[in-house]
C-alpha cells in the first residue's frame, strides 16, 4: 500500500525533474539565434528550423538559397531575411507570388521588421519567425529532430537521408561540385544476431556508427543509418581519389576494430560500394542506385572489401 506520504515523495522527485529539464531547456533557448520554422511546405520539411545567425539570407527555390524549398510558388530567390543589431528584417526581392507578414503584403524591396511569433508567406510557404531566446526554438527543434534521426544510433535516419541527397543532387549539379556516395553493409550480420543476441548486435551498429562518426569523417560530410545495417555517407566536394581513400579507410578502421560485447569479441567486416555524380544521373537515386550496386558486388565477391561505379 502506498502511503500519502510516499505519494508526495513521488510528486517531488517528479517536480525536481521537471524543474531541471525545464532550467536546461531554458538555458539552451538563451543561447539560440533568431530563427525561421517552416509551418506549411513539402511535407518532410514541416517542423525545420533555419537559424538566423548572419546577415542577407535568402529565402527561394534556387538550391544555393540559405532557406532552400522546392515549391514551384517560390521565386529563385523569394526573399531576403536582414540580420543586424540583434534584430532581423525581411525584404521581398521583386518575388513573382509576393511576400506577406501577417496577412499583409509588404512592398518590395523595403525592409519589414519582424517580431516574435510573426508569420511570413512566401508563395503557399508559410514560416514562423522566433526572436532570440525563445523557449520554443528549443522544443520544435528537438521534435524536428527526433524525425530525422535513427534512435539507436543517433546519427540521420533513412528519411533524412533521401532528403539530404535530392538537395545534394540539385546543389552539386547547379554548381558543378563533385558528391559521391559510399553505402556499406555489415558482413554476417544474422550470424552476430544469432551466435550472441540481439543485444550485441544493437551493440555493434552503435559502437560502427560511433567510429565512423568520431573519427573518420569531416564535419561537412553527411552520416546515416540508410536501414537494418546499411549505412550511407555523403560527401560533397571530394575528387574521385579521395573518396576511394576514405572508404577503403573505413573498411580497414571497422576491420581493425575490438567489438566486445559481455565478454564476447566479435569479428566485424563491412562491404562497401561507391559512385560519383556524373552528366547522365537525372536524380539522387541514379547515383545511390549505382552505389547499392556497388556494395552488393563486393558481398558477391568475397565481402570485406570495396568496389566503385
Amino acid at each position: 500500500m502506498v502511503s500519502q506520504q510516499d505519494d508526495e515523495n513521488t510528486l517531488d522527485k517528479t517536480s525536481v525533474v521537471q524543474s531541471d529539464t525545464f532550467k536546461v531547456r531554458i538555458a539552451q533557448a538563451g543561447e539560440s539565434p533568431p530563427c525561421m520554422v517552416l509551418l506549411v511546405g513539402p511535407s518532410n520539411e514541416i517542423g525545420r528550423q533555419w537559424p538566423i545567425d548572419s546577415s542577407d539570407y535568402i529565402i527561394g527555390r534556387a538550391p544555393t538559397a540559405h532557406i532552400h524549398l522546392d515549391d514551384r510558388s517560390l521565386s529563385k530567390s523569394h526573399a531576403k531575411l536582414v540580420l543586424s543589431g540583434g534584430e532581423v528584417s525581411i525584404i521581398d526581392l521583386e518575388s513573382t507570388n509576393k511576400t506577406v507578414v501577417n496577412d499583409k503584403i509588404i512592398p518590395s524591396l523595403q525592409a519589414q521588421k519582424l517580431k516574435n511569433n510573426d508569420q511570413i508567406k512566401c508563395g503557399n510557404i508559410i514560416m514562423k519567425f522566433l526572436e532570440r531566446g525563445n523557449i520554443e526554438t528549443v522544443s520544435v527543434a528537438q521534435t524536428f529532430n527526433k524525425a530525422l534521426i535513427d534512435p539507436l544510433t543517433g546519427i540521420n535516419n533513412r528519411g533524412a537521408l533521401n532528403n539530404q541527397g535530392v538537395e545534394l543532387f540539385n546543389k552539386s549539379r547547379l554548381l558543378g561540385h563533385p558528391l559521391a556516395i559510399i553505402v556499406f553493409d555489415i558482413d554476417f550480420f544474422k550470424k552476430i544476431n544469432d551466435g550472441f543476441g540481439h543485444p550485441a548486435g544493437d551493440y555493434v551498429l552503435k559502437e560502427l556508427a560511433r567510429i565512423v562518426r568520431e573519427g573518420l569523417i569531416r564535419g561537412n560530410d553527411y552520416f546515416a543509418r540508410y536501414g537494418g545495417e546499411e549505412f550511407c555517407l555523403l560527401l560533397m566536394g571530394s575528387p574521385l581519389k579521395q573518396v576511394e581513400e576514405i572508404c577503403e579507410r573505413i573498411r580497414r578502421t571497422i576491420q581493425d576494430s575490438n567489438f566486445v560485447f559481455e565478454g564476447h569479441k566479435m569479428e566485424v567486416t563491412i562491404s562497401a560500394g561507391y559512385s560519383m555524380i556524373t552528366s547522365e544521373d537525372k536524380s539522387w537515386n541514379d547515383i545511390f542506385g549505382r552505389s547499392d550496386k556497388a556494395m552488393y558486388q563486393s558481398k558477391k565477391t568475397g565481402r570485406n572489401r570495396v568496389t566503385g561505379m
